[in-house]
């Protein structure tokens, strides 16, 4: 802290002659702040860098990728009576996806779990009960999702090792504990909004904007993603775009996310 000028300091600065004095304030004035900045980088900064300078922990939106592959996804909460019919156009197209499912719809649509997997899809965690996990402590978050997954390996034989938190919410801690336990996070970087059902049309523009190294989300109980997605995998096709599951579009070995949550090799 710095200290404050002792009053004859104070007093010797009021005997200096008039034409002075304004001089001699934005002197001290000056040194008051140098000895100020001084004290915060000398006395303050070694304690508060490494919180200031901590790098964010971010999720996978998209991958730095030209080579055409793109990764749709289905997020699973609530409904499943649209998801026969999903799976069909998908092997239509011989096409293989990841199913994000909270554990609520695993309970409710096991048969279903079982057919996703047997399709060739790929199942990812999308939590317990759906909460906002940024507002949950590390144990809650490891119960969340060690739940799910462990009903998910039952039915299928497999543990998901991908995560897709809960309205998209995460913070640091989130993604530093989903990470300790095994997963990588993933986001989306397209979004197509079939949630809000407002027509084939609108699913279809929006999921059209999809580029090389995008992670494309959709939901399997949405009204029109069912009338939407043929269309949206002829574009793809004609544009040359492989769809993968969002575990094959990921980059091996060492990498670095950026600032936009963008994968890219180390």
């Amino acid at each position: 802290m710095i200290k404050r000028p002792e009053p004859q300091t104070q007093t010797q600065t009021r005997k200096k002659p008039r034409r002075l004095r304004g001089a001699s304030r934005g002197a001290a004035l000056a040194l008051a702040l140098l000895l100020t900045v001084g004290a915060f980088y000398v006395g303050v900064m070694p304690e508060t860098l490494p919180v200031a300078a901590k790098k964010r922990e971010l999720p996978v939106y998209s991958v730095d990728r030209d080579d055409g592959a793109v990764a749709i996804s289905f997020d699973a909460s609530w409904g499943g009576d649209k998801t026969e019919k999903l799976l069909d156009i998908l092997d239509e197209y011989g096409v293989k996806t990841t199913f994000f499912l909270v554990d609520i719809w695993v309970k409710n649509y096991p048969g279903l779990v079982k057919e996703i997997a047997a399709r060739g899809h790929e199942i990812g965690n999308h939590s317990t009960t759906h909460p906002h996990m940024s507002q949950l402590g590390e144990q809650q978050i490891i119960e969340e999702l060690s739940a799910q997954a462990g009903h998910v390996e039952e039915l299928t034989g497999v543990k998901p090792t991908l995560f897709r938190p809960p309205y998209g919410d995460y913070n640091d801690r989130l993604v530093r504990t989903a990470r300790d336990q095994g997963y990588e996070v993933i986001q989306w970087s397209v979004d197509s909004q079939d949630w809000k059902n407002r027509g084939a049309a609108d699913v279809i523009n929006r999921a059209k904007k999809a580029r090389s190294g995008d992670i494309v989300l959709f939901h399997n109980d949405a009204e029109f993603t069912v009338d939407a997605l043929p269309e949206i995998l002829e574009d793809y096709k004609a544009r040359g775009l492989k769809i993968v599951p969002v575990s094959e579009i990921l980059l091996e070995g060492e990498t670095v996310i950026d600032s936009q949550g963008k994968q890219h090799a180390k």
